[in-house]
């Protein structure tokens, strides 16, 4: 089957998590990614650790299925290179500080010269322009200045990060999703253009209803722990080896007698969702005491059937790779080792799943310099003396 971005050339200059976790999502859709990178390996470019098998699963995670090449920018030759490459591809990304490829000579104004359908996609923390824009950003900074952070933890707790690098993921998640806009403006226009994404705006996004709650109402939401503003009860209870999930229960008195507590189902406490909101520090005692008296698995078994709430179970990572539903739909792939090594990791598959032209994910993170011959020669039609005179130069790896 033909992969959705086929025939799509994608050049790379991102690094860390962020952008290279946007790129991923081109990859796993056919793009041909070419991750570029300095001929000198430093510890940020490949990631930090921890290391398996001598290889940084920081960096092995992001970058599957990706070619790379070894440019030194820093020369005329390897700036020249990247604009000859600029006219055979369709998208180049960079995470850089805003105005550092611009320095190089190799910004959106030059490239597009270059090539007019040229996407230039530019991922930064807070954007390419406004007071902020030169200021570093990390995936913690993200949440904490786009407003997620001061709404999770728990309530009167100080703020928190959430346990994923969602301040970086969801900006490269936006950033894929801007690239396939503008490949689909392209083809009706013909033109390339710029892309903007800044991780800051991108945790604003997702705080979309307590945005237009304070507009509405003047309220300024904060931290309620895993409760819902409007619903009870409303997120993880502990169970006799674990916790459980309950939300969004249909019938009040129904979900009681599943739970062998008929006395909860007419105590004036707990008989409507506004009385229940009013007196949840009770209510969650009271649950406790029930579904502690059950495993998590049992519970979950038990309330699925009865079909009175949505109910799941807390897995923790490890519990994923032995979940049947996990097992059953592939949502764990295993990526061969790079540099021809034994062995294989398990990474998240695609959760994008299309009928007729799937995504594609397996291959292995690129070796440093791996594809650069291959590259050069089959996009820039270079002969094998001249790549090899680039590399003793040292223009190239």
């Amino acid at each position: 089957m033909v992969a959705p971005l086929e025939g799509i050339r994608v050049l790379d200059f991102t690094w860390a998590l962020a952008g290279p976790f946007g790129t991923m999502q081109l990859a796993d859709l056919g793009a041909e990614v070419v991750k570029v990178e300095y001929p000198h390996l430093e510890e940020r470019q490949r990631g930090f650790g921890p290391y398996y098998e001598g290889i940084s699963t920081f960096f092995f995670s992001p970058n599957r299925g990706k070619k790379g090449i070894c440019v030194d920018l820093r020369t005329e030759e390897g700036k020249e290179l990247i604009r000859r490459l600029a006219r055979h591809t369709d998208v180049v990304v960079e995470n850089f500080r805003p105005g550092t490829m611009d320095r190089l000579g190799l910004g959106y104004e030059a490239l597009r010269r270059e090539n007019p359908r040229l996407i230039y996609a530019a991922l930064s923390g807070f954007g390419q322009w406004g007071p902020y824009s030169q200021l570093p950003c990390v995936d913690a900074v993200a949440q904490a200045m786009g407003g997620t952070m001061s709404l999770n933890g728990e309530r009167g707790g100080p703020p928190m990060r959430v346990g994923v690098s969602i301040g970086d993921m969801v900006g490269g998640l936006y950033l894929a999703l801007g690239i396939l806009a503008a490949l689909r403006a392209r083809d009706q226009t013909g033109e390339g253009q710029m892309l903007d994404v800044a991780l800051m705006e991108a945790q604003m996004a997702l705080c979309e209803n307590a945005i237009v709650r304070h507009s509405a109402f003047g309220e300024n939401p904060t931290r309620i722990g895993s409760r819902h503003p409007l619903l009870a009860p409303f997120g993880p209870f502990p169970t006799a080896d674990g916790w459980i999930v309950i939300a969004n229960v249909k019938d009040w008195e129904a979900f009681c007698a599943v739970i062998d507590r008929m006395d909860m189902a007419h105590d004036p406490r707990f008989e409507t969702n506004q009385a229940r909101l009013a007196n949840e520090e009770a209510l969650e005692e009271e649950l406790g005491k029930a579904l502690r008296r059950r495993t998590t698995a049992e519970w979950f078994e038990i309330l699925v059937e009865a079909d009175v709430c949505s109910v799941g179970k807390v897995n923790s990572i490890a519990d994923l790779f032995e979940d049947p539903h996990v097992q059953a739909r592939g949502s764990l792939v295993d990526i061969p080792l790079p540099y021809g090594k034994p062995g294989s990791l398990k990474l998240p598959n695609s959760p994008i799943r299309l009928s007729k032209t799937p995504t594609s994910v397996g291959r292995p993170m690129p070796g440093h310099g791996e594809h650069t011959e291959e590259v050069l020669s089959g996009w820039l039609g270079m002969s094998s003396e001249e790549i090899a005179r680039l590399r003793s130069a040292g223009v190239i790896k």
